[in-house]
């Protein structure tokens, strides 16, 4: 610690400490253009000059403290120099009517202290003549504006790793740059929207979405937390209460994100405002039965052309449809549902909840399917997630929670990602490990599709789809052999470590190779890194868990954590990045087949009589069926009625096809839902649900950080918030639910449960909590589980070898290539919100296969071309999009678009112990079209 003077007063801080860091701490406000607290300081704009009793002033951002300095931030002199400075960098500017952050936002900094030194330039020859750029569908760029502060340099950079902008030209012709100089429409830009967010000028602003951009004093903030990934950031939405509109959105400070946002939380709010909402409740008309799909691509005839919107056609669907009151509709749901009940039994009924819903909301739907229906067949996109990887993390180390954050790769010298896509589907959780990397982190990424991530890795390896198993048997084979176990780790907390051992022992680098088409050398030096490392954390994605081998694909991941002791410390861990934004909210609130909350089995009696006594209701003991097991129910005519709330199986589930046959199928099927969906044209009745915009509940992310989400906006028309409809149904079939507030609901949950006992909404505050949390009023949360052993009857992890298999249908003559699915940046699941969302829709309007350029050379297909992709369930056409990024013998297609629906030709295949199907893995051919 050093002391010095700043403006006569005494502080004290640490030494290495800036000026400027020192005086805010102390409460004195010095001005600065280029500096931002999140950024590296450079001083390029000289505003935050001080005087240090030198000869030249000193900007305050870079110059360190000094023992006994005496510092003077305002005196006349350095006022002087700073209205000197403002008045130069006005001369360049544009007017101040006509410059776009000021006749927005109002929040323009150098206009600020042109106000203040009352210095505009005119005292300067002006030259006007730097273009604008509109080319980007979400930020208008003005060169003019343009003061060369690099805060936007620096932010994508530095903090979201992006490393798009640069400058360009020399002298006066300097400018910030995009890639080699291309507008910013067309360079690699994410449009994360970070170099807005600082900008201090006109130069770079949001373009309005729904609504016009205005200052942030006329419009109420809203604290709430993002709608789509598991990373769940923090974001404050700006409203405009008279119109009930989002005006904008805008991240802020949080453990999790640290004010990032990604494309989608920044620009994707507005598909809550879509003119499409659902505003009152439907009910089928007599004359559109019997049942079927309404539409020309829910019946199949799919030719991959974009429709308007891309997304349901209104026109062609509601006339099915007839306006009714919310006392009819729920009348009707009540009696139809009941009296499946009555004349076929509890497990004739089923019910898929939505991970978009909140914790409270998936509480209550499984509450009334298990206490009020009898039946545990009540499931959600888990089973299309990550069910794999829970089902070997319990069966491994006894819990399916990850075990550190995305943001302990702080501390880790080495991280593997293995499958999965980072930068697409956790793009905040992808910053931080760009960065660590920056900071010495290594990264390991393994995994068919060569995604942005693998640009930042010290090692990528490209396997072939489908042989993880084989390769990760044979790393660890290599720290085997190489005497790089930690056996006092695995003496101390691990059992079955001799089966490991034997098993892995087959798989040498030369017959993994082999196998999985990665050199044996490079398997060597992945097994070596991983063994050398004092901790390691492995991340996976959908890439590990989204197969009918996925268990397996896990067990080894789990294996080869607890072979180099790396759970339970700094730095270390395992971590499936979860898919939606509740998906382990809804999971630990109950909402699968086979556990009550809390991860508290059905089969267990103990478990059991706690929840009977709870919710005063005898319980069934057997599993329910899961979502797959489910729709081949009501296929084969044992599931008779189903309840679905916010989810849209017929887009999401594997071989649309028997999807379609199996809604149609079903007696009576209520949906709950935002907007009219492709499952809604199968619908008996269609309940308007609240948007996420519109609710109050709380969210669980991806690091079990739980955290409340506010409503900034009124639901429109007639549309309720689902808790409201779900208590409103089970009490109208005999299950009475009375409840006041999500609040009460959640208090109900966390005192059935061990890990949600101690959180309030009271003690969650702005950031949320993480569990378990033993003490919620001072800190934060476990961040790191097992330090001290597992939760299992041992105390001991347990060791769980796998072995390679093959797919289960593999690349022939007829279909030689292999079908990978997945998502895309811009757009989230079934595309119901994010292809209603204006800027996402913009930056990826329409549907493609990505195939690699040697077979599309083979095939004579070009970019752009159309072309007909055909597995033995079904065909799609779509544009062909050629890149290296696939692999050669595979083709990727993201499954948002319904006008060339991905799943129309996967398989339903299921992973025997995780029941999730194959999305990864299913054989294909490829048919170049030849129409103008």
């Amino acid at each position: 610690m050093i002391e010095l003077t700043i403006d006569g007063r005494r502080v004290r801080v640490p030494e290495g400490t800036t000026i400027w860091d020192a005086a805010r701490g102390a409460g004195i406000d010095i001005p600065t253009l280029c500096h931002d607290p999140r950024l590296s300081p450079v001083g390029v704009c000289r505003v935050c000059v001080v005087d240090v009793g030198a000869p030249a002033l000193a900007a305050s951002c870079v110059r360190p403290c000094e023992a006994g300095m005496e510092v003077e931030t305002s005196s006349a002199r350095v006022e002087r120099r700073r209205g000197e400075l403002v008045e130069l960098l006005m001369s360049d500017q544009p007017p101040p009517e006509s410059d776009a952050r000021e006749t927005s936002l109002g929040d323009n900094a150098l206009l600020e202290l042109a106000r203040r030194y009352d210095a505009w330039g005119g005292s300067l020859p002006r030259q006007a003549d730097r273009p604008a750029d509109a080319s980007s569908p979400v930020i208008a760029v003005d060169h003019q504006a343009c003061i060369l502060c690099d805060r936007c340099v620096r932010a994508c950079d530095d903090v979201q790793s992006n490393e798009v902008i640069g400058r360009s030209g020399k002298g006066y012709a300097a400018r910030i740059a995009f890639d080699l100089d291309a507008p910013m429409g067309d360079s690699t830009c994410v449009a994360c929207g970070e170099c807005a967010a600082v900008c201090p000028t006109g130069a770079l602003v949001d373009k309005p979405l729904d609504s016009e951009l205005r200052p942030r004093e006329r419009l109420d903030p809203v604290d709430s937390v993002c709608p789509y990934c598991g990373v769940g950031c923090a974001l404050t939405y700006h409203v405009d209460r008279a119109r009930n509109r989002i005006v904008f959105a805008e991240g802020r400070d949080s453990p999790g994100n640290q004010k990032r946002l990604c494309v989608k939380g920044r620009y994707g709010w507005d598909y809550a405002q879509h003119p499409q909402r659902l505003t009152t409740p439907l009910i089928r008309r007599e004359s559109a039965y019997p049942k079927g799909p309404l539409s020309k691509d829910v019946r199949g005839e799919h030719d991959g052309r974009r429709k308007p919107g891309g997304i349901v056609d209104y026109a062609e669907v509601l006339p099915a449809f007839r306006e009714a009151s919310w006392d009819e509709a729920l009348e009707l749901v009540a009696r139809r549902l009941s009296g499946i009940l009555r004349e076929h039994g509890p497990d004739a009924t089923a019910g898929f909840g939505s991970a978009k819903c909140s914790n409270e909301e998936a509480y209550l739907f499984q509450k009334m399917l298990r206490a009020g229906w009898g039946t545990n067949n009540v499931d959600h996109c888990t089973r299309l997630c990550h069910a794999s990887s829970v089902a070997a993390l319990r069966e491994g180390i006894g819990s399916g929670a990850v075990t550190t954050t995305y943001g302990d790769v702080r501390n880790a010298e080495v991280a593997l990602l293995a499958g999965t896509n980072t930068t697409a589907n956790h793009p905040v959780a992808a910053s931080f490990f760009k960065q660590a990397r920056k900071r010495g982190t290594k990264l390991i990424v393994v995994d068919p599709r060569r995604a942005p991530i693998a640009e930042h890795a010290d090692y990528y390896c490209r396997i072939k789809p489908g042989t993880d198993v084989a390769f990760y048997n044979a790393v660890m084979a290599v720290i085997i052999d190489a005497g790089l176990a930690d056996s006092g780790y695995i003496e101390r907390f691990t059992e079955n470590y001799s089966e490991l051992r034997e098993t892995v022992a087959r798989y040498t680098p030369e017959t993994a190779a082999r196998i999985c088409g990665v050199d044996a050398d490079t398997i060597r030096r992945i097994g070596l890194e991983l063994g050398r490392a004092k901790s390691s954390i492995v991340y996976w994605g959908m890439g590990i868990s989204q197969h009918v081998y996925g268990t397996n694909n896990a067990r080894c991941l789990i294996a080869l954590a607890l072979l180099t002791g790396n759970v339970g410390k700094p730095g270390s861990g395992l971590h499936p990045l979860r898919g939606q934004n509740n998906v382990q909210g809804a999971s630990d609130a109950g909402l699968i087949p086979m556990m009550y909350p809390d991860y508290q089995p059905v089969g267990d009696p103990e478990a059991r009589a706690k929840f009977e006594r709870a919710w005063g209701r005898p319980l069934n003991p057997e599993p329910g069926l899961t979502v797959v097991e489910i729709t081949r129910g009501a296929l084969e005519g044992r599931i008779k009625g189903m309840y679905v709330m916010g989810e849209n199986p017929f887009l999401s589930d594997p071989d649309v096809n028997k999807v379609r046959k199996a809604l149609a199928t079903l007696d009576f099927l209520a949906v709950q839902d935002i907007f009219l969906t492709e499952t809604a044209e199968f619908a008996d009745v269609i309940l308007p649900a609240g948007s996420y915009m519109e609710k109050l509940g709380t969210y669980t992310n991806t690091d079990r950080r739980v955290q409340i989400g506010r409503p900034a906006l009124e639901p429109p028309g007639q549309a309720r918030i689902d808790w409201r409809i779900t208590a409103e149904i089970s009490s109208r079939m005999g299950y009475p639910m009375h409840y006041d507030s999500p609040e009460q609901i959640f208090d109900e949950m966390a005192a059935l449960t061990e890990n949600y006992r101690t959180l309030r909404y009271a003690n969650l505050g702005k950031t949320g909590k993480l569990w378990p949390n033993p003490d919620p009023e001072r800190g934060d949360g476990s961040e790191i589980l097992f330090e001290d052993g597992f939760p299992t009857p041992s105390g001991r992890a347990r060791f769980v070898p796998a072995e390679w298999t093959a797919a289960p249908e593999l690349p022939d003559e007829e279909f030689p290539l292999v079908l990978n699915t997945g998502r895309l940046l811009e757009h989230w699941h079934t595309g119901s919100m994010t292809r209603r969302a204006v800027a996402l829709d913009r930056i990826e309007p329409e549907a493609f296969v990505g195939v690699h350029p040697g077979d599309a050379e083979a095939l004579g297909l070009a970019e752009g071309q159309r072309v007909r992709v055909v597995s033995a369930r079904g065909s799609v056409v779509l544009k062909a999009r050629l890149t290296e990024r696939e692999c050669p013998g595979a083709v990727f297609m993201p499954f948002h678009f319904r006008e060339a629906a991905a799943n129309l030709l996967t398989l339903d295949e299921l992973d025997p112990d995780g029941k999730i199907p194959e999305f990864k893995f299913c054989a294909v051919r490829l048919e170049p079209l030849r129409e103008a």
